[in-house]
């Protein structure tokens, strides 16, 4: 049958499809707040190929919702480690079992496309950090054939330049010892085995924890970033002592404060830098849950984060000059090991969850640093995700 509409309902019709369409794009220019991606050690029915969910956050309720065509392959097996270029136009995976970074543009609707895949100095990477014109890597081990699972050796961290399209050149050279990476090793004892857990860049400074696996002990090894990219060491060489085992490291607004989990005594420990050198805040440390996990500071200093991951919880702190005060515990899904926070408004935070299989979110009070449960979380991600990365949805979609 055919309808037959008159001038007046043609009119009507036409005003509630211009109302519906610009409804749609208000809501794609204004809505999305972040996108956030998180890497998934493993997809389902595949031999620890990787993925990377990619969701949108929804500036009034904090909702996170996956785009469409998501999740996507990370590029390599076992991601554990993710970071953006300073412009938010990059994403860089690294596949731990594959030895690499890859690459990837991310579009204006938040979709990620591979670009350039580069092999780490050493064998196993697992964490990356980006400042300025580079991207750091610390290695579990020096390269093959001297380091390997059999026969284990002490860590290294490695500088990229950053290009043209954010491709990564080769990396840096060590002209002291003829190679491309700077290893991590104890000056008085030369012969321990010193494994990294995380990097942070902090200003013109990178710091990498490490643990001896020889003897125990916990520590932050420190480098200067000279303008080519090559590292100086901070304090002689000697690394800064650090707990029993640091799990995680990240740094207040400006490089002032740095602040290392350690997850075999329970607690974190804050810093003061001082051109880099790192001297223990008084009261430092200070008490978390068991075996945390992950640390991140907001965009003020003013609060510090800190995920439990034995306990399923999340510890916030208030911080004056690197003093912690606890102001409250947040159940999170099952053993959060990343944590992530918009870097559009401030207000919103994420924990990857490995064993829930999920991504929590919260909302944070700017002022009190409380938590509040976003709308409809957890939310469902790939199996084992081990790391949280976001930028600013700052051009709308169409």
């Amino acid at each position: 049958m055919r309808m037959m509409l008159n001038r007046s309902s043609q009119l009507v019709l036409a005003s509630a499809v211009s109302l519906l369409a610009a409804g749609l794009l208000t809501a794609c220019g204004t809505l999305t707040v972040d996108f956030v991606y998180v890497t998934s050690a493993k997809a389902a029915g595949t031999n620890n190929y990787g993925e990377v969910d990619v969701y949108e956050v929804n500036a009034e309720s904090g909702r996170m919702r996956n785009i469409p065509t998501s999740p996507f392959p990370s590029g390599g097996r076992n991601p554990v480690a993710e970071a953006t270029s300073p412009d938010n136009t990059t994403l860089y995976v690294v596949n731990e079992d594959d030895n690499t970074i890859v690459q990837f543009t991310i579009g204006n609707d938040g979709k990620i496309y591979p670009q350039n895949t580069v092999n780490t100095p050493g064998v196993f990477p697992l964490a990356v950090a980006t400042a300025g014109k580079f991207l750091f890597v610390a290695d579990t081990y020096q390269p093959l054939p001297t380091c390997s699972t059999a026969a284990p050796c002490s860590g290294s961290v490695a500088v990229f330049p950053v290009g043209t399209n954010d491709a990564l050149g080769p990396a840096a050279g060590n002209a002291s010892i003829s190679a491309s990476y700077w290893p991590l090793s104890l000056p008085s004892s030369p012969t321990d085995v010193m494994t990294p857990t995380a990097i942070a860049a902090a200003s013109s400074y990178v710091y990498v924890t490490a643990f001896d696996a020889t003897k125990g002990g916990g520590y932050v090894f420190g480098f200067t970033v000279n303008s080519d990219g090559t590292l100086t060491a901070l304090n002689g060489g000697a690394p800064f002592a650090a707990g029993a085992q640091p799990s995680a490291i990240a740094s207040a607004p400006g490089g002032s404060v740095i602040y290392v989990a350690d997850s075999a005594s329970n607690n974190v420990l804050a810093y003061s830098a001082n051109a880099g050198v790192l001297t223990p805040v008084g009261g430092s440390p200070f008490p978390t849950g068991n075996a945390p996990a992950a640390v991140v500071v907001d965009a003020t200093g003013n609060h510090v984060f800190v995920a439990n991951s034995l306990d399923s919880n999340l510890t916030v702190y208030s911080s004056a000059s690197g003093v912690l005060s606890s102001l409250g515990t947040y159940t999170t899904g099952t053993q959060p090991v990343a944590i992530g926070i918009d870097p559009s408004l401030n207000e919103y935070l994420y924990t990857a969850n490995f064993l829930g299989n999920s991504v929590t979110g919260f909302q944070v009070n700017a002022s009190t640093g409380a938590l509040l449960n976003s709308q409809e979380s957890p939310y469902g991600a790939n199996a084992n995700p081990t790391a949280v990365a976001a930028i600013p949805h700052g051009k709308p979609k169409t």
